[in-house]
């Protein structure tokens, strides 16, 4: 694979097309208000997925930045009270925002043509299919790069002073892993305990969808031995929010 195709439909398979029209099972399962979280394989092609990675290792790795959040040392021992932790929003990754036209990332991602298939009406009728409600014309890109090693800590991605996204909003992955990764997880809270995972990486263009806010967090990465270096999990997010801001 040498560029991403103009539309985000020419990777679907037929189940992937038929849940973009609303034919498929899990189409508009986030709007149930238990449904928090989707983990959805067979949706993107397999071939073209497998070389997804290849791609964006080759023209988007140069430019992530790394961002890192370790555990600040106060919340142990600026602790006054028995069992009174509080853990803030830890990570280690690497990422660019694709938003902004004038930098490296967006330049770099524009030449592949992944921002016209992330910027394509089929992408964004793809995220509503799974949301189920009208989505905001406008939304967010992101490129996340994890390496060995690389995690995000529990979390929920509450925004309660973004007026637009207090009362819920959706995120869309697709991942992309390379073949030097062992595995990696997605752990989520069901009634209020982190009792459900999913493995994130063994599906060429796994398909996840978050209505947010809830609590998760993604493990640790894993490499096969020796492939330290090798071994990357690519995802592609798209933040949308709710045309109906009524709803959480």
């Amino acid at each position: 694979m040498r560029r991403f195709p103009a539309e985000f439909a020419d990777l679907l398979t037929p189940k992937g097309t038929a849940l973009l029209a609303g034919r498929h099972a899990q189409a508009g399962a986030l709007a149930a208000p238990r449904t928090r979280f989707l983990a959805l394989g067979g949706l993107v092609d397999a071939r073209p997925a497998r070389a997804v990675a290849a791609l964006l290792d080759k023209a988007l790795l140069p430019h992530v930045r790394e961002m890192a959040q370790p555990i600040p040392p106060e919340t142990i021992w600026e602790q006054t009270q028995n069992y009174a932790e509080v853990l803030p929003k830890t990570m280690r990754q690497r990422t660019a925002h694709l938003d902004n036209a004038r930098s490296a990332a967006f330049k770099a991602a524009s030449e592949i043509g992944l921002i016209a298939m992330l910027r394509s009406d089929s992408y964004r009728a793809f995220a509503a299919a799974l949301a189920g409600r009208p989505l905001k014309k406008k939304y967010g890109l992101q490129a996340i790069a994890y390496g060995a090693g690389d995690y995000a800590g529990p979390h929920t991605d509450h925004h309660p002073e973004e007026p637009d996204a207090r009362r819920g909003y959706l995120d869309m992955h697709l991942s992309f892993a390379t073949p030097a990764v062992r595995d990696q997880y997605l752990v989520y809270a069901k009634t209020g305990h982190f009792t459900e995972m999913v493995e994130v990486t063994q599906t060429a263009g796994l398909v996840t969808a978050y209505r947010l806010p809830f609590w998760h967090y993604t493990t640790p990465l894993r490499a096969k031995p020796k492939k330290e270096s090798d071994a990357r999990r690519w995802v592609l997010l798209g933040t949308f929010l709710f045309a109906d801001q009524a709803a959480r």
